[in-house]
């Protein structure tokens, strides 16, 4: 493809050399430079690409896209007043604009995100259709799963990931957007046919700063969305009509306490699912819990508005199975329940706890979690408040550390404990001993619920990933008590 044909929609403010030579391949990393390609500079949070430009030229790159001119001679330069964006809109423009031949789905929000887009792509699977899924857990194209590190990837693998999906035979596209992902413009660009908007509560503060801050970059996800897309809410979220205020999109609703165009309530439920009344009409889904509730009703409100006859949405949400790591639930000896989820926030951990009680109200309740280094820190005293106030027993402990000290972190969780919640709590530093000791110490029928990791598996130690599957330690702990 030429340069100009990739830049024709861009704000350029300046360029240099020949605009139509040929591009074979665009990055933003220098070490995937392959000759021909075009490289992006973009300032990062740890680095600026600007400072490898003349690595990226040594690799054979045929032009640059950069904001402050590069003074190297004998290459093709274009300047832009933000090379995040420019990235966004040039990987759009050379992959042929792939968003615009799947019907894309986004959905931005604190909690629900995974098991929206994963129990979605099931669902349009099961109804015989090739799908894409782009989320936290994994990225899928077809049948195929290739691992992520992001909740929103990079632009660049975005939409070569989209056009993989359009050449394979793809027609529906799942997508996880994070606030963090809309603020860095990494789906600037991109077609969206619907966007679903679940929640809003604490989370990433350490990146945006303020609440407002996080509101509004959840809230330009669907001003920009068109106006034949779908904007799909949860109106019981009093941020809800917020988003809204500013988007062309067609507005539907959704909720379980308020009027919405479709509207759900809980009948009965256990550790194995719920029995749901939606839209009139009694159905029996594998999923637990109030915050579950609205996950299924985000997927057949998303389903509706994408053409599925609403009888046939109902009958393939029944047949779904939850999310890995979200309430995954492991029986274990003496009629001991350990649940597995990826609670990460207070208002997660405050769901997941309450589902809990609802389901045993009888059994004692024991909650594991740790909180993640080197981010927001303000909620650590904020969780163990809400462990304190839901569970019968705390075991606080490590999460992803990073490169602070678990100590350092367990102190901040420990703070938000009154003595009550002290004498109630044990602090183990090893995640693996902590998890252990709660099993092997929990009483007859009993709930152990692990917050945090979810379906990770591993665990990061300063900036290294070491194996750390909680299941696998679950299963041996669990052969332990029956020695």
């Amino acid at each position: 493809m030429k340069l100009r044909e990739i830049i024709e929609g861009l704000e350029v403010c300046g360029s240099r050399g020949d605009i139509n030579v040929d591009i074979t391949d665009i990055c933003c990393d220098s070490r995937k430079v392959t000759p021909g390609a075009l490289f992006i500079a973009v300032r990062g949070f740890e680095s600026d690409g600007h400072d490898y430009i003349g690595a990226a030229i040594e690799k054979g790159a045929a032009a640059i896209i950069c904001e402050t001119p590069s003074e190297r001679p004998g290459i093709t330069e274009i300047r832009v007043k933000n090379s995040r964006l420019a990235a966004a809109l040039a990987a759009d423009a050379f992959f042929g604009h792939p968003s615009r031949e799947l019907c894309l789905v986004g959905i931005t929000g604190t909690n629900g995100k995974t098991t929206t887009v994963t129990l979605l792509y099931n669902m349009f699977t099961a109804l015989g259709y090739h799908c894409g899924l782009l989320s936290t857990i994994a990225n899928y194209v077809g049948r195929e799963r290739l691992e992520t590190s992001n909740t929103t990837a990079d632009p660049i693998t975005i939409n070569r990931l989209l056009a993989r999906m359009v050449s394979e035979g793809c027609t529906y596209c799942f997508m996880e957007v994070s606030s963090i992902g809309v603020e860095q413009d990494r789906v600037s660009g991109l077609h969206f046919a619907a966007g679903i908007f679940s929640n809003l509560t604490h989370d990433h503060l350490d990146y945006h700063k303020t609440f407002a801050e996080y509101l509004r970059c959840k809230k330009l996800f669907f001003d920009n969305l068109p106006k034949e897309a779908f904007a799909i809410i949860n109106t019981d979220d009093k941020n809800g009509p917020v988003m809204v205020q500013n988007s062309k999109a067609k507005l539907v609703t959704y909720a379980l306490k308020t009027m919405a165009d479709h509207r759900a309530r809980i009948l009965e439920q256990s550790f194995e699912g719920m029995l749901l009344n939606i839209d009139g009409h009694e159905t029996w889904i594998r999923l637990s819990g109030v915050h579950n509730a609205y996950n299924a009703l985000a997927i057949y409100t998303t389903a509706v508005c994408l053409g599925v006859e609403s009888t046939e949405a109902l009958v393939a949400l029944s047949k779904l199975q939850a999310a890995p790591g979200r309430l995954e639930t492991i029986s274990a000896p003496r009629g001991i329940n350990i649940v597995i989820d990826y609670a990460h926030t207070p208002d997660a951990l405050e769901n997941v706890l309450k589902t809990l009680r609802e389901v045993a109200p009888e059994a004692q309740l024991i909650c594991l979690f740790g909180c993640g280094g080197d981010r927001d820190k303000t909620k650590r005293p904020e969780m163990a408040q809400v462990a304190e106030k839901l569970a019968d027993r705390l075991v606080i402990t490590s999460d992803n550390p990073r490169t602070e000290k678990p100590e350092d972190i367990i102190s901040d969780i420990r703070s938000g404990l009154s003595l009550n919640g002290l004498a109630k709590s044990i602090f183990i530093t090893d995640r693996r001993e902590a998890i252990r000791t709660a099993i092997l110490t929990a009483p007859d029928r009993a709930t152990i619920l692990l917050a945090g990791k979810g379906h990770e598996t591993y665990q990061i130690i300063g900036k290294e990933k070491h194996h750390f599957d909680e299941k696998e330690i679950v299963f041996e702990s669990c052969k332990l008590m029956t020695l």
